[in-house]
């Protein structure tokens, strides 16, 4: 497929148009002209890179990619050499942020409450059909001890754990993937009994105590491996291209 083509098949799919965000969504840097492997990961890191060209993709899909807002613009450095690889190997990269978040089949949030088995039930912030912070219901109640055991089984990594000081089961979780804490408060209002995301601020652990709701950081990296795989799984179940995600691990 085309490579332009290609950005407006990601495009129609996880309509980013629709949703405010922090960096430009879709080809960030243009290579081949014809793409036929994508490499898919979470972060279009050095490392990620060069595991693209050792596998002769034609384009990488990301979630963190580039030119983020703030961000410092001139090339050089290690943006530089980033940005350098791809271009001396003709590979396209395409990154997308909140709207691989948000997006209700493949999405962050969406892939870790089906890994989590969690029934979504909606947004958190009211009149946003596009909330970034969702919310849900497990099946059945769990501790607080149980559901944490849940978190490190299915992401493989010890979560975070700031007890709601109050002596209460888990039944109905809010979540945000990556770098939502701050969602937490809302989350507490809306009556929850547990909100997860993947990083803490010194701030959370107050809201998590006095406003009485568990919170669970699992880690930005690990609660935002499943869309850009699931995106990629589509793209070569939907429409035949050879796609490889590749986990570069991050402790974060």
């Amino acid at each position: 497929m085309n490579n332009y083509q290609l950005e407006s098949l990601l495009n129609d799919f996880l309509k980013p148009f629709a949703i405010k965000d922090y960096c430009p969504n879709g080809m960030q840097v243009e290579g081949k002209t014809e793409v036929k492997k994508i490499v898919t990961g979470v972060t279009a890191s050095q490392a990620l890179i060069d595991a693209a060209i050792e596998q002769g993709a034609d384009a990488l899909l990301v979630h963190h990619g580039y030119f983020w807002r703030g961000e410092s613009e001139p090339l050089k450095g290690m943006k530089f050499k980033r940005i350098k690889a791809l271009i001396e190997n003709g590979i396209n990269l395409y990154a997308y942020h909140l709207p691989l978040d948000v997006h209700p089949e493949v999405g962050n949030n969406a892939q870790l409450a089906k890994l989590l088995g969690i029934e979504q039930r909606g947004g958190l912030e009211d009149g946003n059909p596009n909330s970034v912070a969702v919310w849900g219901e497990l099946p059945n109640a769990m501790s607080a001890k149980e559901f944490s055991e849940l978190l490190a089984m299915k992401l493989n990594r010890e979560p975070l754990h700031i007890e709601s000081g109050v002596a209460k089961s888990i039944k109905t979780v809010g979540w945000c993937t990556g770098g939502g804490q701050d969602f937490i408060d809302l989350a507490a209002s809306k009556g929850m009994d547990a909100f997860v995301s993947g990083e803490i601020s010194e701030r959370t652990t107050y809201s998590a105590r006095e406003l009485a709701i568990h919170y669970f950081s699992a880690g930005h990296h690990a609660t935002e491996r499943y869309g850009v795989k699931a995106l990629g799984e589509w793209l070569a179940n939907e429409h035949g291209f050879d796609v490889t995600f590749i986990d570069i691990d991050n402790p974060v």
